[in-house]
């Protein structure tokens, strides 16, 4: 038995979540395929990967030694028929993104894209939508991901993301007076939307926390500290969503991939395709964190 692409790819795949079945809709098998695999190479290697627990299966000590030599060897095959397929695509790309898509999205989609075009450097920035327009303008970033407050003419409409009230699943932090809120620092139209909702409807209200991390907005939220506006996209079960009924509805925003116009490189517009295709397709439904803290 040889340690071919698709056996590590494979293994990877099982490796990453933990569950046969995820891990065959990754790499475009059957269950029992995967299965088979995992024993054939439990075999030839002579040691237990996996553990087969309720749920799922976990890694063994030697399955996680296994999984880092795996990551390489996949990488050096990668990176090696990138230098004679693709020996063109090579260069630095500057990609700018609201932090909540940089922390739920782009660690995914980069990954994919650097296992396509391997010899590809990415540099990635995170700021608020406005700011990182700005760098774009100046010629600081290549492409940017952002939000606005509407539709815009340039750039790129990926999806709309409604905004709701985030609470701790076991403690009601809306039923104080003043409300405290968490919330992005001055700039964000999560923010701006918040703050103009509860004026509008004369509900008193004071900034408890402020962070230009989704992190610690999320951390704030889950110790009962504050209540928060956040994107639908993002999924927690010790969350609630609290209703209309108690807090004002707030707006959508807009998602927008904006690319530089004073670049002429297909690199560049390779990675702002291979965001656009990903990022509708993976907005299918909200996305699972892993819990804060």
């Amino acid at each position: 038995m040889d340690l071919t692409p698709d056996i590590l790819r494979t293994f990877i795949a099982a490796a990453q979540s933990l569950n046969f079945t995820q891990a065959a809709c990754k790499v475009n098998l059957t269950q029992s395929a995967v299965s088979t695999q995992v024993r054939k190479l439990e075999e030839y290697l002579g040691k237990t990967l996996f553990n087969r627990v309720p749920r799922g299966v976990e890694l063994t000590a030697h399955g996680q030694y296994f999984l880092k030599s795996a990551n390489r060897l996949l990488q050096l095959h990668n990176e090696t028929l990138a230098a004679f397929r693709k020996p063109d695509m090579t260069g630095l790309i500057r990609v700018g993104s609201a932090e909540d898509y940089a922390a739920l999205y782009l660690p995914g989609i980069l990954k994919r894209f650097a296992e396509q075009y391997p010899l590809v450097q990415v540099d990635l920035y995170c700021d608020l939508s406005n700011d990182l327009l700005k760098m774009l303008q100046q010629g600081r970033l290549d492409l940017c991901l952002r939000n606005t407050p509407g539709n815009e003419i340039g750039g790129e409409f990926l999806r709309d993301e409604p905004i709701i009230w985030a609470g701790p699943k076991d403690l009601e932090p809306e039923k104080k007076s003043p409300l405290p809120i968490a919330v992005f620092h001055d700039g964000c139209i999560y923010r701006q939307w918040a703050i103009q909702a509860l004026e509008r409807q004369n509900i008193k209200y004071r900034i408890a926390y402020s962070s230009p991390s989704i992190s610690g907005i999320l951390a704030a939220v889950k110790s009962g500290l504050a209540v928060a506006p956040i994107g639908t996209s993002i999924r927690l079960p010790e969350f609630r969503i609290i209703s209309a009924d108690t807090l004002p509805a707030l707006p959508s925003a807009k998602v927008y991939l904006n690319e530089s116009e004073n670049q002429n490189n297909q690199v560049i517009g390779h990675l702002a395709r291979y965001i656009t295709d990903e990022f509708r397709s993976i907005h299918k439904g909200p996305v699972q964190l892993k819990s804060i803290g």
